[in-house]
């Protein structure tokens, strides 16, 4: 979920189009895999280089394409935050016998 300071940012036509050039870019080298597992279709383009109040407005690093990557949403979902801890977007799951298991910390 974007952070408020960027969801302007996201829903502008420079984004849009970004996005979809990236997208269309990938799709062309292999098909629009996930560039981290390289084992299923891409789902969200993100930033490398995470946006932050300070750099919203410098298009180096959020309309450069060599800042971004195009990832499924299991790897999405991994993602490590900017001071090193690791976060995890899914709030449910299921065990091998099909019952809920939260993934929220106790």
């Amino acid at each position: 979920m974007a952070r408020d300071f960027a969801k302007p940012f996201y829903d502008s036509a420079a984004w849009q189009r970004c996005r979809a050039s990236y997208i269309k870019q990938r799709i062309a080298i292999d098909g629009g895999l996930c560039e981290v597992c390289h084992e299923q279709l891409g789902y969200i383009v993100h930033h490398k280089i995470w946006l932050t109040e300070e750099n919203i407005n410098d298009p180096e690093i959020t309309l450069n394409h060599s800042n971004l990557r195009y990832e499924c949403l299991d790897c999405h979902n991994l993602e490590e935050e900017p001071d090193g801890s690791r976060i995890r977007y899914a709030r449910y799951a299921f065990d091998s016998e099909g019952n809920t298991v939260s993934l929220l910390p106790p």
